[in-house]
């Protein structure tokens, strides 16, 4: 059941979702390039990012506040980033990791924690405006990475000695910023507090009419808020569940649809409706 309170932000839907609902699916993921398919509950999404939120606090020492630089493509565990980083008040922007350019900061001016996927680890290793960089290898199986530049730390190996409950600090307010997304014009850019994204998420989820019954199809990147939206937050406030997926494979598509009982598709090409965005299908 969704939750209305004018405050709650993701972290909060979060918490309501596992109480009213732990055990269903809540994000499913496919890797068209390696046949990956991963499917977490609604709990095991909330363990994963306890665990994360508790190493940025305690292994990290990130504060409330604080900026955090992702650049990750779509994957299950750059949704728990997106979840733990709002969980512990850090000011998130998600970048594309095909935009990293090596030897320029990743996050403009800093300071920043900078979460990086494997195959940009080598360009932005260096980067100088970064407090800490973590290493994903967004391998199946929560694999290491292959090779550790000095100064990363890999979030495989780390992660695994924190626990999976997580308590915000008192310095974790409803006014801080949270989320910063640029306009697609990259002239402007947009920041919302955490109960700015879930008005947001509960408008986006009442203008597609999602409930608890949908199953939202996704190819969209999370530095879009129409991505983050559509991946993440939307179906979260409606009790629906998302399946995210990289390199996508369009072949694999009819089948897809009917193997995971899909009721809704954004992002992809030639499925969407007249917005461009998003088709309910029959």
């Amino acid at each position: 059941m969704p939750d209305h309170a004018p405050d709650l932000g993701p972290a909060g839907m979060l918490r309501r979702r596992v109480a009213d609902d732990p055990s269903r699916p809540l994000v499913t993921f496919y890797d068209d390039a390696t046949g990956e398919r991963v499917e977490l509950s609604a709990r095991t999404f909330d363990n994963w990012v306890a665990k994360t939120a508790n190493l940025l606090v305690d292994g990290l020492a990130a504060e409330a506040g604080s900026r955090a630089v992702l650049a990750l493509p779509p994957h299950w565990q750059s949704a728990v980033w997106l979840m733990a980083c709002w969980s512990a008040g850090l000011h998130v922007e998600v970048v594309e990791p095909e935009s990293v350019v090596s030897g320029e900061p990743v996050g403009g001016s800093g300071p920043y924690l900078l979460a990086a996927a494997e195959e940009v680890l080598e360009a932005v290793a260096g980067d100088g405006e970064a407090d800490e960089i973590v290493g994903l290898s967004l391998h199946a199986l929560g694999g290491p990475l292959r090779e550790v530049p000095a100064g990363v730390v890999d979030y495989a190996v780390e992660v695994r000695a924190y626990g999976d409950r997580f308590v915000p600090g008192p310095d974790v307010t409803p006014e801080l910023p949270v989320f910063t997304v640029t306009n697609p014009s990259n002239v402007t850019k947009t920041t919302f507090s955490a109960p700015e994204l879930a008005r947001e998420a509960r408008a986006t989820a009442g203008k597609w009419a999602l409930d608890a019954h949908d199953r939202v199809l996704v190819d969209m990147s999370y530095a879009t808020l129409d991505g983050v939206l559509t991946g993440l937050l939307a179906p979260l406030a409606s009790g629906a569940s998302v399946i995210i997926q990289r390199n996508f494979d369009k072949a694999a598509l009819d089948r897809r649809v009917t193997l995971e009982h899909v009721t809704v598709v954004a992002g992809l090409s030639g499925w969407n409706d007249a917005s461009g965005l998003i088709r309910r299908l029959p």
